[in-house]
């Protein structure tokens, strides 16, 4: 039926005292160097350019935050281009906003402002919130670094 003689079969899954099959234990004497890396901390960039968008994907990134136990778990960036950066403005942000973008920056979540969308917005970094440095060489070149560099690609 198997192609396994009867006992091979009543060997691999006979319990052992611990209640482990004969497998499981084979598996858990392997040598190190074949046995699985422990995981890396996951990744994220979040890819922003909605106006509309700018408290959902927010509200997102808090949800991602709270669903792996906190920033120390998880390594979020966000970036913001086209008409989404006007949200970030100092002058014109939402208060809620302004002290998610605080918090999160406080716990590591890299904020990037296209440098191609702050220039024709014709306003510098400094008129953006707090913590929010340019990606030089403009948004999608910088969500694309990221995603070479092993970061998963969300864009809510």
């Amino acid at each position: 039926m198997t192609g396994l003689p009867r006992s091979t079969i009543i060997a691999r899954w006979t319990p052992c005292a611990n209640g482990a099959s004969s497998e499981a234990r084979s598996r858990r004497s392997a040598p190190s160097s074949q046995r699985q890396m422990p995981l890396q901390k996951p990744k994220a960039v979040y890819h922003l350019d909605d106006l509309d968008k700018v408290n959902f994907v927010i509200g997102n990134i808090q949800n991602h935050l709270d669903g792996v136990g906190g920033p120390g778990n998880v390594t979020i960036a966000l970036v913001v281009h086209g008409q989404a950066l006007k949200a970030f403005h100092s002058a014109a942000a939402n208060p809620d906003l302004s002290k998610h973008v605080a918090r999160f920056t406080k716990d590591g979540i890299a904020f990037a402002a296209c440098a191609n969308t702050v220039k024709s917005q014709n306003i510098g970094l400094a008129d953006l919130l707090p913590g929010i440095v340019a990606a030089e060489r403009g948004g999608v070149v910088r969500l694309a670094e990221l995603q070479s560099q092993g970061y998963l690609y969300l864009r809510p």
